[in-house]
């Protein structure tokens, strides 16, 4: 059959998932009577819950006897080592832009790397019937972005369309009838060129694995794409690691391709073609699957390196194994171990000692998204502040710097511009972006960026829009203030008491409410000064038998602070860590006991 392999690529929030989704109606994947959850290919929970995409997807569907297989990306940076394994597996790229918002910093991070492996992308202005849509303006900085990232000529020879996602058409004008998808099948069939591993059909079978997974039926499933030969289940293969170094040979027992969103036994699947197989134990992603007789693996695409790190140990605090039942270390071990096997952008280390882990990746957001499905499955663990990953050359100490893009109303630019200067931020460009925003474009250290987000929401109270990517090394920049609050820290085990609460609202703001369990050394609040503070939250009201000559006064409390995970992890200091279970979140002191504080600071200060 004829073949076509493409992937959907753009930024964050520009209409990827929404635009497969309507692809997969129009080909009739799906019944016309079926029902299929909106944004289908957003299996997971937390993907559906944060409405983002974390891990590639692939369907496939038929057009008029041509069997395209779209894989659907992520956009975050964060997840970025999804993309440049996937872009291996596929002959070109759709590249979706909104027509209102123009390229953002992921559409330049996902471009770059196809662009890399010399793919020709087709432009699709997604969202032109918005009204603040302006598709001129956003095609010219396209090209110019394609230009930026050295283009060759025949990749800045697109071909361009324009569309909506969401109401289901794509036309070559803008003045088009607008019915339908139909043009975009076309340009796809027409523009990206059938898989070059035709030609290799009757060589030996050789294929990268890209992704892995664990199904509770099969075991483990690789899926990639079928370089040359031809695979048939039952067959006999083996497993060559980077290095060439055979890491297991083994028996096909499941051989899957994929149609429409199902994935369906085959009895066999030719060169270009993209399958999952299972069968295999040990054999992992960026592995060549081979026959027993190839020697050579085939070539990986390079991973990014990981650019911070967070420690994950045991949860040690007085409420430990309350809510979860994975508390060990050598649980919390393997589950980390699994999950770096799988995820190549993360690496995991031990540390002295044996009760801690340090996992480094490439952003606070992959890091919220593995703590939080952790939870999910029962684990109770302690969160360190993120660090970020400095590198030593020639002597010099450098340290990773984000190229930030913000979108912001005109009255709040003065404030955000003041933080990222504070934050050792450079401004490179300051622009209107039309409609009373302006457009800020800054180089600013990673550690910077650590905790900025919710204090970004707070200065533009909450409309500014904020995308931040990897933009080089560059020599440490020097020391850089940290949260400006102290905290107020539990002097006391208990349950918290709403008038010893209401007594405290004065010292600053509360993250706790009556009735909550607490104990010596946890975080239940930010002071409105600048040192940490010790207090009582146990304190009832004293009880005498004097008559009181006014009336008892009503508690009325102000509603706490309550933060979300990434919140957490951002907010904390160096010397506190976030205790997670499956159903809490706490901030507290790494040394609980007040007198084990003042030794460690005294220390720290001699």
């Amino acid at each position: 059959m004829n073949l076509r392999n493409i992937a959907i690529i753009a930024h964050v929030d520009h209409g990827k998932t929404t635009l497969v989704d309507e692809l997969l109606k129009q080909s009739g994947a799906f019944r016309a009577n079926q029902s299929v959850a909106e944004r289908a290919m957003d299996s997971n929970d937390l993907e559906r819950e944060r409405g983002i995409t974390i891990l590639a997807k692939c369907t496939s569907v038929e057009w008029h006897g041509v069997r395209v297989n779209i894989v659907d990306t992520p956009g975050h940076a964060d997840f970025g080592g999804e993309v440049e394994r996937i872009l291996s597996m596929v002959d070109g790229v759709a590249l979706l832009v909104d027509a209102a918002e123009g390229p953002m910093p992921q559409t330049k991070f996902v471009l770059a790397k196809a662009l890399r492996l010399g793919l020709r992308p087709i432009v699709v202005l997604n969202k032109v019937d918005k009204p603040a849509a302006e598709p001129d303006r956003a095609l010219n900085e396209v090209f110019d972005l394609f230009v930026a990232l050295d283009a060759t000529e025949a990749q800045l020879d697109f071909p361009v369309l324009y569309a909506s996602g969401i109401n289901g058409w794509a036309d070559e004008t803008l003045e088009g009838p607008r019915d339908s998808l139909a043009p975009l099948f076309d340009m796809i069939v027409r523009h990206i060129e059938a898989p070059k591993q035709v030609v290799n059909a009757d060589k030996p079978f050789t294929m990268l694995a890209t992704t892995l997974e664990a199904d509770p039926f099969l075991g483990r499933i690789l899926t990639g794409r079928i370089e040359s030969g031809v695979l048939t289940a039952g067959a006999a293969i083996k497993a060559l690691s980077r290095d060439g170094h055979e890491v297991e040979r083994f028996r096909v027992s499941k051989l899957l391709a994929f149609r429409g969103l199902a994935r369906q036994p085959v009895e066999s699947a030719q060169a270009g073609d993209i399958v999952a197989l299972a069968g295999m134990s040990k054999a992992t992603v960026a592995d060549t699957l081979c026959d027993t007789s190839v020697t050579q693996p085939l070539h990986a695409q390079p991973i990014d390196p990981p650019t911070i790190s967070v420690t994950f140990g045991i949860n040690d605090s007085p409420l430990a194994g309350k809510d979860g039942d994975k508390v060990q270390s050598r649980v919390i071990r393997d589950r980390l171990m699994r999950e770096a096997e799988s995820n190549v952008a993360i690496k995991v280390s031990e540390t002295p000692g044996g009760e801690a882990f340090e996992v480094a990746g490439r952003g606070e957001l992959q890091m919220g998204v593995l703590i939080e499905n952790m939870r999910r499955e029962g684990f109770e663990l302690s969160i360190s502040r993120p660090k970020v990953l400095m590198r030593e050359e020639d002597g010099q100490k450098l340290e990773p710097i984000e190229e930030v893009v913000i979108d912001v109303d005109e009255p709040y630019a003065g404030a955000v511009v003041e933080k990222l200067a504070q934050r050792k931020g450079d401004l490179v460009e300051m622009r209107a972006a039309g409609a009373g925003k302006t457009r800020l474009v800054a180089h600013v250290p990673s550690r910077g960026l650590i905790g900025y987000h919710g204090e970004f929401l707070t200065d533009t109270r909450g409309t500014g829009v904020l995308n931040r990517l990897f933009h080089s090394w560059a020599p440490y920049k020097g020391p850089m203030q940290g949260r400006r609050q102290g905290v107020l820290i539990s002097m006391e085990t208990g349950v918290s008491v709403a008038y010893a609460l209401w007594k405290l609202e004065d010292r600053g703001r509360l993250f706790i409410g009556p009735q909550e369990q607490i104990y010596m050394g946890m975080v239940i609040g930010e002071h409105s000064r600048e040192n940490d503070l010790e207090v009582n939250p146990l304190r009832g009201k004293q009880l005498t038998n004097m008559r009181a000559s006014g009336k008892d006064e009503a508690v009325t409390l102000t509603t706490p602070t309550r933060f979300s995970l990434e919140e957490c992890i951002a907010y904390i200091d160096d010397d506190e860590l976030v205790e997670v279970t499956p159903k809490s979140l706490r901030m507290r002191k790494r040394l609980l006991d007040p007198n084990d504080r003042k030794r460690e600071s005294r220390k720290a200060n001699g």
